[in-house]
């Protein structure tokens, strides 16, 4: 898979560095804070929150058990529809395909909407390399590409900038890249829009080309859909000449009653919005409106692999809200870059790992960027365990075990630099099975507890060092329910 961010260290690493940025802290922050409450409220109108969710859980679920069916009948409602449909095992794949029907119009510009699966697979670097330039039209991804930047949120890429960055990098980069940023630009965000506004103007009326993700796919009529806010993707979908979607597999929903679930979660679980100021659907072509020609890229690029995992299985549910990253204690404090990914947040720590593998030392570190406090589990629309992927996602870094990648099943050895968590847990587990040895362990801290350090030796200095150890109590609880209780309800 590509879309890691290269050069990047492991989370620990890169999210120590993040925290000492206070500017970045603040802006974090203020965004997450606002966004949170915008959503909660939202999200308290509707007395039947909780049965959409849980509808929505399902429908994602029986979509994923019989995929197969399903995407067959998207590519057969797309091709009667007009569309043509590309299958892409990788990224690699997937960019030489947008590469050759880029070429093939002749066109060296095309203007993008917002999409994750696009920067899932890098495909601006990809088109770059051939000579194309991709336009970025969402206003956060515009000032991502204008100022060199990385996304560091599903939702709102440019999140970690203030309005004053971004005045700046209008004013010093937009003249580069078409026309230039007004005379005098303040950092009032209704100066910032018009700006954009104008710069993005005179591309989407001169591209040919446009390409897009999908936030869904309706199998049973080969409808796209495509969720938004600015009205850029409105522009891109509908007045370019030719129409690439590249999207992920496990964007398919059945039927239109199945979406009609997620137009009422999506929109107030990301943007707090009962609904979005722009839902665009297209279905192929149709003579004299839209596109004349429309192609229907399907990433797998790991998905496949992360089906075959029972417990991971339940991170394709995603439907990219962004909910989990806006009440996550260590998003808040780290950023989005600190993930390595283009998905960043808990979701990322649960989704990266299963994409690519846990063999890097990114991918090894990202399971463990959480505190498993379950704010994600409660706001996510489809009710996705994170906290329960994460620690399968542990253990398959800890003990390694059997996985699946690139279609065959493989055995994965343990990762580097786990051997004491090994051993701590095989002690514990040692323990458990053996009452009596748990026992006189305990009652042995109790007697000894004045002779604990505050912090722990050798590889405990990384836990030890950002908390306190928790005071081991004088007696252990065995004996004290059976001093206090006597028994008399059962014992411990």
């Amino acid at each position: 898979m590509s879309g890691m961010f290269v050069g990047m260290p492991a989370f620990p690493v890169a999210a120590r560095e993040a925290v000492r940025d206070t500017t970045l802290r603040g802006n974090l922050r203020h965004a997450t804070h606002t966004i949170r409450a915008k959503r909660a409220r939202a999200v308290a109108e509707l007395d039947d929150w909780e049965r959409l969710r849980q509808a929505g859980k399902r429908i994602k679920d029986r979509t994923l058990r019989h995929l197969d069916r399903y995407l067959v009948q998207l590519e057969e409602s797309v091709t009667a529809a007009g569309g043509v449909v590309h299958w892409a095992a990788d990224a690699d794949e997937a960019n030489r395909i947008v590469s050759e029907l880029v070429k093939a119009t002749g066109e060296t510009e095309v203007v993008k909407v917002k999409s994750m699966a696009t920067q899932e697979i890098a495909l601006n670097e990809a088109l770059e390399a051939q000579g194309i330039h991709a336009y970025e039209t969402d206003l956060a991804e515009l000032i991502v590409q204008l100022g060199e930047d990385r996304p560091s949120h599903i939702l709102v890429p440019a999140i970690h900038r203030n309005r004053g960055e971004i005045r700046d990098i209008f004013t010093r980069e937009m003249g580069e890249w078409g026309r230039p940023a007004p005379e005098g630009l303040t950092d009032t965000p209704a100066d910032l829009a018009e700006a954009a506004r104008l710069h993005l103007r005179e591309k989407f009326l001169r591209a040919k080309v446009g390409i897009s993700g999908a936030n869904f796919m309706v199998a049973e009529t080969g409808t796209l859909v495509v969720v938004e806010s600015e009205g850029n993707g409105r522009m891109c979908l509908t007045l370019p000449e030719t129409l690439i979607s590249v999207v992920g597999i496990e964007k398919i929903v059945p039927t239109w009653q199945d979406l009609e679930v997620f137009l009422q979660t999506l929109p107030r679980s990301s943007t707090a919005e009962r609904m979005n100021p722009y839902t665009s659907m297209w279905t192929g072509t149709t003579d004299g409106d839209g596109p004349r020609s429309f192609h229907l890229v399907l990433l797998d690029n790991g998905r496949t692999d992360t089906l075959a995992d029972e417990v991971g299985r339940q991170a394709l549910r995603c439907i990219r809200c962004s909910a989990c990253l806006n009440v996550c204690p260590v998003y808040e404090r780290a950023g989005g870059h600190a993930y390595g990914s283009v998905y960043p947040g808990p979701i990322g720590a649960i989704l990266s790992p299963q994409l690519r593998g846990t063999g890097s030392e990114i991918d090894a570190s990202l399971p463990y960027a959480s505190s498993l406090c379950g704010a994600c589990y409660e706001v996510c629309p489809v009710a996705i365990d994170i906290p329960e992927v994460l620690v399968h996602l542990r253990e398959r870094v800890v003990e390694g075990g059997e996985a699946v990648r690139e279609g065959s099943k493989v055995r994965l050895r343990p990762a580097k630099g786990h051997a004491a968590e090994r051993a701590a847990m095989r002690a514990a587990r040692w323990a458990l099975t053996r009452p009596g040895a748990l026992r006189t362990g305990q009652r042995l801290a109790s007697r000894t507890r004045r002779l604990h350090p505050r912090t722990l030796p050798g590889p405990g200095r990384a836990w030890s060092g950002t908390r306190d150890l928790p005071p081991v109590p004088t007696e252990p609880f065995r004996d004290w329910w059976q001093r206090t209780r006597g028994g008399k309800d059962g014992g411990a």
